[in-house]
């Protein structure tokens, strides 16, 4: 029995196991590695060699083709609902007032309670932008102020 193609068929299948519980796409290139040594183990090769293409191959392929095989496995995040409106623009319909505790902002159809980020009041029919969410509360910042002649 050669020995050898069943160590490497066995690191195989433990570097396969552990790529999958980790989906960190490393533990893969030592898995092919594993695969190109027990062919060569099967073919005749030398320890030796075997274990110089075990680390060739693996380091090679992590190297060369990790980055490009995470871009197909990393999901694209799409912000959606309270997120989708980060960053959005807006336009306040009942004035602002923070210590006061009022003020709205219409964003798209929905209208939402709202504050200023950095304090300051704001008057309806201010241009503002959407800074972050807190609860029900959108905090936003006044867009500065367009001049036309």
């Amino acid at each position: 029995m050669n020995w050898a193609a069943l160590l490497w068929l066995i690191l195989m299948v433990v570097f396969l196991a552990a790529e999958g519980a980790t989906v960190m796409v490393i533990s893969l290139w030592f898995a092919a590695g594993a695969l190109v040594s027990m062919i060569a183990s099967l073919c005749g090769a030398d320890f030796g060699l075997q274990v110089i293409l075990f680390f060739g191959t693996s380091i090679a392929l992590l190297l060369s083709l990790r980055t490009l095989v995470q871009k197909f496995f990393t999901p694209k995040l799409t912000r959606t609902n309270v997120d989708a409106i980060i960053g959005t623009q807006g336009t306040v319909v009942e004035d602002i007032n923070n210590l006061e505790a009022v003020g709205r902002v219409k964003v798209g159809a929905m209208e939402w309670a709202a504050r200023s980020t950095d304090g300051t009041p704001l008057k309806a029919g201010t241009k503002v932008t959407v800074d972050r969410v807190e609860g029900v509360k959108l905090f936003v910042t006044p867009l500065p102020v367009e001049i036309t002649n």
